[in-house]
């Protein structure tokens, strides 16, 4: 299956549209001049509707009809003739072509690929994408590739918002890759939800255009394994990132550096949560504000496994204190736990509350409840979408409410969306 609009990236007003119009006035402007026609003669003398009539049926039947120009003015005997063969060449390709696309629709508009860019996976990283994307070129062609039929309402969504072709295929099949016109690529960026079949579409890719790996941006939702993979040829050819590495990046320089900065003592860090979110806002803190940490608490159900986990793949700094909590951050014990061991002060400014759990119910309840214990901490709370509702709760209550996607939009890469114009 694939769905396109007929010139992905390009105006709506295409070539044939324009032929059809030229092809047309030039057919009326024959006959306006008086040019005589062999079967018709009463043609020249007729009115101006009747006279445009006559050049649109030339788009189906030519001038069977009518009879060929036979007498008049030089510039309408040309005009004339050029609407005669053209309009019904026109007509017969636009049929031959829509004959292409029902026979074979997926192969007839991947033929034409040039300097595009290829999108796999369809989720919500994809659209997080392209939005960004279309931001900066509104023309180039871009190519969305799904092993499953997301739905009609995203294939209709990449269609009419981001005037993308659609296609399903297995990007680890070489024949499928070649349709896709890999060669000529401007950029490949690998979305997909699966990191392994990640890795292995981009090894396939690199066996077919060994130059391409500069063009080739991948996405790996397992941290953990990604991380693993960074000494692999695939991972050095590639650029590699994972999404809350973006986010969490964004969240500490847009929103904890500008606090670290403000407060005058060393700062309390609380991240409850910790999983992909939590660990790498606490890899971020330790690469750009490490100075700036008195304590880093972290609050999770399963909290030293994770934290072991952590440990494995990225060395804990031993110039702050951490102190780790196992439980439910919906659980009051863990919180006087905490405030039994780090001892924050009601009024303490230098403390910022890091809600990052996967349960956003719990995080925005959590934060409100924090503010009433602590009105002049930093609290933020994350949801993995943009909450409009999470946003009110939180201008109303001085929370920061920060979601995943915006997060990620907002620190994309520029040069993974400002595409270099040269030719692949």
């Amino acid at each position: 299956m694939s769905i396109l609009s007929l010139h992905p990236g390009q105006p709506r007003f295409s070539w044939r549209l324009l032929g059809a119009l030229l092809f047309f006035f030039s057919g009326l402007a024959g006959f306006a001049s008086g040019v005589i026609v062999t079967e018709r003669p009463d043609v020249a003398n007729a009115g101006l509707l009747s006279q445009a009539y006559y050049s649109l049926s030339l788009f189906v039947v030519g001038g069977v009809e009518l009879g060929t120009p036979s007498e008049g003015p030089l510039v309408g005997m040309a005009l004339l003739w050029l609407a005669y063969f053209g309009s019904p060449v026109l007509a017969a390709w636009a049929l031959i072509e829509a004959l292409l696309k029902s026979i074979s629709p997926q192969r007839f508009q991947l033929r034409k690929l040039r300097h595009h860019v290829i999108v796999i996976g369809a989720g919500d990283l994809t659209l997080s994408y392209l939005r960004v994307l279309r931001k900066h070129d509104r023309r180039v062609q871009l190519v969305v590739v799904s092993r499953n039929n997301p739905g009609p309402t995203i294939v209709d969504e990449l269609q009419e918002d981001y005037d993308a072709l659609f296609v399903v295929g297995d990007i680890t099949h070489e024949f499928f890759l070649r349709q896709l016109k890999i060669h000529r690529a401007r950029r490949v960026v690998l979305l997909s939800g699966n990191s392994l079949r990640s890795y292995e579409a981009a090894a396939t890719i690199l066996n077919l255009v060994p130059d391409i790996g500069a063009r080739i941006v991948m996405h790996c939702a397992n941290l953990r394994f990604m991380r693993s993979m960074q000494g692999t040829r695939v991972a050095q050819s590639c650029e590699t990132f994972n999404s809350y590495n973006l986010a969490a990046s964004g969240l500490v320089h847009g929103h904890m550096l500008h606090r670290f900065q403000k407060s005058r003592d060393k700062d309390i860090v609380v991240l409850a949560g910790f999983g992909r979110f939590g660990q790498t806002v606490l890899e971020e803190l330790q690469h750009h504000a490490e100075n700036e940490l008195e304590t880093v608490a972290i609050i999770e159900k399963d909290a030293l496994r994770r934290v072991l986990v952590a440990e494995e793949q990225m060395s804990f700094s031993g110039d702050y204190r951490r102190e780790v909590y196992e439980g439910d951050i919906a659980h009051p014990g863990v919180w006087q736990r905490l405030r039994q061991d780090v001892h924050i002060a009601a009024d303490a400014y230098n403390v910022i509350f890091v809600l990052g759990t996967g349960k956003e119910e719990d995080n925005l309840r959590t934060a409100l409840w924090l503010r009433r214990n602590f009105p002049h901490a930093m609290i933020i709370a994350r949801s993995s979408k943009q909450s409009r509702f999470a946003e009110e709760v939180g201008s109303e209550h001085n929370i920061i409410n920060v979601s995943i996607d915006e997060l990620v939009e907002e620190n994309i890469p520029r040069h993974w969306v400002e595409l270099d114009n040269r030719k692949p």
